[in-house]
């Protein structure tokens, strides 16, 4: 790969690593490294390895991660290493470094042959690191932050996304795999936790900032509501005020809030019905029932049994404040969506198979697949794809169908089969489950061979 080819890999593929700083001359093995703790007086120091590992002094424990190694010097439970550590010579930090490394790499790519989305990327999120860091962070939808990238969910490119913000020094709060697409998320700098408590335990694993962090495939709380606010009453209402909500909004349960980081409850049909009965007169604060309150970010797995045995969860957004609410028929719902063209696929998968089972044998599909093949049980919607571009084969099924524009649209299926079972946070798209639907009744209408 050439020098030019390289740099655009790492700016649209993965995290900038110090072993890169080094390759292309912008650090040199043996420079020191200082972190310094202004608050509390504490200064610590480290070297660069000639394989690019941070070496802390004066113990010779060393780190490929600019993070992990802050983070253990420190005693602190995470921090940012690029913006903790100094280059001492240079007198600048390591992210500064960082961000002349992606400059470079933007300024030696070729605009003639080199696709142009990565410098766009790159642009956009130089900009909003500026915003950061003068205290105005970008504020952008999860849909609108996957368009820079030509994306239209979670799936993929998730990774490559991650590696971009990364390498400008930016995250998302609340985090943008967590939330759903319409929520609005903030582009922001990395906060640092403070020092690790005294306790016999060992450290937590650090973030790997260098791209150990990409595997998370979790559907979480915050995938099934927007974070936009939650209807809710205060402790002290009426029962009428509660009830007015409730029927205005079609809800069948309400936050009762003090303020928004202190949830008291909630009330609902049956606790208010309950109330009325105990006590003629009653308030909310004699119908509020307990409510689970979890994060955003929390694994939606963990909480299914509270929601079986409650029926709701209160969410909070990353500053701890209730942002939502999610019931089981969220989940429901949500489950609804994902097992639908699941289902589809399969019903599809079954018919190709028993449609080329009843026109051809094994000795005809083998050579069009390209790989041994004992039984038709072992083929895919790739196998379908070659076996029915075959003229020779389209021909002896008989169908007066157009055969490019049927090829064309199963492979489309084949691409919507892949994004379903590479597993993400986001519903298969309505156009899509409507193809995967027509495809099936067009199957059906002509499956019976000539």
């Amino acid at each position: 790969m050439t020098a030019e080819g390289r740099s655009m890999y790492l700016i649209g593929g993965r995290r900038v690593t110090v072993p890169d700083l080094l390759e292309a001359g912008l650090l040199e093995a043996g420079a020191k490294l200082r972190f310094k703790r202004k608050r509390i007086g504490a200064t610590f120091e480290a070297t660069v390895t000639g394989t690019g590992r941070i070496r802390l002094e004066p113990d010779g424990e060393e780190f490929r991660s600019p993070s992990r190694a802050a983070m253990v010097a420190a005693g602190m439970r995470a921090v940012d290493g690029w913006r903790a550590w100094v280059v001492v010579d240079e007198k600048r930090l390591l992210d500064s470094v960082r961000q002349e490394f992606l400059d470079q790499a933007i300024s030696t790519a070729n605009p003639q042959t080199d696709d142009r989305a990565p410098q766009r990327v790159h642009e956009r999120l130089r900009q909003a690191r500026i915003r950061a860091d003068q205290g105005d962070p970008e504020r952008i939808t999860v849909r609108e932050l996957l368009k820079l990238w030509g994306v239209a969910d979670r799936g993929d490119q998730i990774s490559r996304i991650e590696a971009d913000l990364a390498n400008h020094g930016l995250v998302t709060s609340p985090g943008f795999r967590a939330v759903t697409l319409d929520t609005v998320v903030t582009l922001t700098t990395p906060q640092d936790e403070t020092e690790v408590p005294p306790t016999p335990d060992p450290l937590p694993p650090a973030e790997d900032d260098e791209g150990g962090d990409d595997l998370n495939v979790r559907l979480t709380v915050g995938n099934l509501t927007p974070l936009d606010g939650v209807g809710s009453v205060g402790p002290s209402s009426s029962l009428e005020e509660a009830i007015t909500t409730m029927l205005l909004n079609d809800f069948s349960q309400l936050a009762v809030l003090s303020g928004p980081r202190n949830p008291r409850g909630a009330v609902t049909w049956r606790s208010i019905a309950q109330a009325m009965h105990r006590k003629p007169g009653a308030a909310v604060a004699d119908a509020i029932v307990r409510a689970e309150v979890v994060a955003y970010d929390r694994d939606l797995f963990d909480v299914l049994p509270t929601l079986q045995q409650r029926e709701f969860v209160l969410v909070t957004d990353e500053s701890k404040a209730v942002k939502g609410i999610v019931t089981t028929a969220d989940v429901a719902r949500r489950y609804g969506e994902m097992a639908t063209p699941f289902f589809q696929l399969g019903e599809l998968d079954q018919t190709l198979r028993w449609i080329l089972r009843c026109s051809l044998d094994i000795p005809t599909v083998q050579p069009l697949c390209g790989r041994a093949i004992a039984e038709f049980g072992q083929l895919g919607f790739g196998d379908y794809q070659r076996i029915l571009e075959n003229k020779d084969v389209w021909d002896r099924l008989g169908w007066p169908l157009d055969r490019q524009a049927f090829i064309a649209r199963l492979d489309e299926i084949r691409r919507i089969r892949n994004s379903v079972m590479h597993f993400h946070p986001d519903p298969v798209s309505e156009d899509a489950v409507e193809k995967l639907r027509n495809f099936t009744m067009l199957l059906h209408r002509y499956r019976a061979p000539a």
